[in-house]
């Protein structure tokens, strides 16, 4: 069994920046439309949820990348993070070979400044 994990911690500043900024621009190079729509329906705490989103996508590279053919080779979208019925993140990937993953686990939080997230990657031996 091999396992690899990623963290990541970003302000929730520095994306609000960005958003405004920036724009459509930047929240359609680094999000899906799913993404989006779940964050902005968060209103006045949406700026927390896409710091999230992107603290997860951050954790998740690292904890994927050192079995990448080659890490230039992923964009942002293909590090989905999506909750399940329950409320829970998740992580889809997509245009990553996931053949050797066994199972992703994932947490975000966030509080007034700050958003960071764990990926943890459990492989098939």
């Amino acid at each position: 069994m091999n396992i690899s994990c990623g963290v990541d911690i970003i302000e929730i500043e520095r994306i609000k920046e960005d958003v405004e900024q920036i724009g459509e621009k930047f929240l359609n190079r680094v999000f899906t439309d799913k993404e989006i729509e779940y964050c902005e329906s968060k209103k006045m705490q949406k700026y927390q949820h896409y710091a999230g989103r992107f603290a997860a996508k951050e954790a998740a590279f690292k904890a994927v990348s050192k079995y990448l053919d080659d890490k230039y080779s992923v964009c942002w979208k293909d590090f989905e993070v999506i909750n399940d019925n329950q409320g829970r993140p998740k992580i889809n990937l997509s245009n990553i070979n996931t053949d050797k993953i066994e199972n992703i686990d994932i947490s975000i939080s966030h509080c007034k400044s700050y958003a960071i997230a764990n990926v943890t990657v459990l492989y098939k031996d």
